[in-house]
């Protein structure tokens, strides 16, 4: 099983490629899509969309880990998030992946052990399951690593 996992956002994208490899989660590739604050949101959505698509092309995955939807305060926010998720459900369709998504709390749970876990713990866990993980990374991109090995800890084994 070879998972393309994703924090989705429209501001900063988390994207991350991973695989159990000798029954060990193995990164191979991870980045955070970043898009101007500036562009209207469609150019933005493009933007993300054609970069996805460029990853899925590149790594090949076979299945979609993606986070649910995080309702805040800001309506607008989470609508342009809906509206990325589901750019990125649909892009992950086409080329075949099985979705599979994750509450925040699941992936925390998942991850730490424990559906409570702050921003650090989560990152530390990561760093600890997949040293080879970049030091320098935003959060999205640990947060979009984690939806990884959540998604293999749920499913990756059974393959």
């Amino acid at each position: 099983m070879r998972v393309i996992s994703v924090d989705p956002g429209y501001d900063r994208l988390g994207v991350a490629i991973v695989e159990l490899v000798d029954q060990k989660e193995k990164l191979f590739f991870s980045t955070c899509i970043q898009t101007d604050k500036k562009a209207p949101i469609h150019e933005r959505l493009k933007k993300l969309g054609d970069e996805f698509t460029e990853i899925l092309k590149n790594y090949s995955p076979d299945t979609l880990g993606i986070e649910t939807l995080f309702f805040n305060k800001n309506q607008k926010t989470a609508m342009a998030v809906s509206e990325a998720r589901g750019i990125l459900i649909y892009l992950a369709q086409v080329h075949n992946c099985v979705v599979h998504e994750f509450s925040p709390q699941a992936i925390k749970v998942a991850v730490t052990g424990y559906g409570g876990s702050d921003k650090n713990a989560v990152i530390d866990m990561v760093q600890r399951l997949i040293p080879e993980a970049p030091k320098d990374a935003l959060d999205d991109e640990y947060d979009a690593i984690a939806v990884g090995i959540t998604c293999l800890a749920h499913f990756g084994r059974s393959q």
